[in-house]
């Protein structure tokens, strides 16, 4: 079980519904479903189509979501490889804006989100395998099963704002 997540987004989830209790296999599976996800919810819809309750457009939540895998996936590698667990956050709001993700053509970004997932995964295994536990700054110790939680709640998550941004342009 994920504590800081559900600790911080309920359980489920008060927004998407995800279900923090999702075993660290169930949770890599669902990363794994990611890119065929995004790809059915855009549903040929314009990804500069943004919900007026959120910051970005569609297509940038696919960078965002990118991005953070490859993130993670470095982070845990990096822990296997070295054992050195100390990790430091990331301001996604400027990677955005560095990245500019509202502007980034979908078909590129979907291309590297299933080569992020397919990194992620890999560095998953090897992370699960050499038991890897993360020094978080803010969320302190997180064993590799709890990130692959964790990251899963932000794939998922940010599926469902792409879908209630399309949903939202198309009732």
């Amino acid at each position: 079980m994920e504590d800081w997540g559900s600790a911080r987004y309920g359980d489920p989830c008060r927004e998407c519904g995800y279900d923090w209790s999702i075993t660290h296999e169930a949770a890599i599976d669902l990363v794994g479903t990611i890119p065929q996800l995004y790809t059915e919810l855009l549903g040929g819809h314009s990804p500069t189509l943004r919900h007026p309750d959120l910051e970005w457009t569609a297509g940038a939540y696919i960078c965002h979501v990118t991005d953070n895998l490859r993130i993670w996936a470095e982070r845990l590698v990096s822990a296997a490889l070295t054992g050195d667990a100390a990790i430091h956050g990331y301001d996604d709001v400027l990677l955005s804006r560095a990245r500019a993700y509202n502007l980034l053509p979908v078909s590129g970004a979907l291309w590297s989100l299933r080569l992020a997932v397919e990194a992620w995964t890999q560095a998953m295994d090897l992370a699960i395998e050499s038991e890897v536990v993360l020094a978080h700054p803010e969320r302190g110790a997180q064993p590799a099963r709890n990130v692959a939680r964790t990251n899963a709640h932000d794939a998922h998550h940010h599926g469902w704002d792409i879908k209630r941004t399309v949903t939202y342009h198309t009732r």
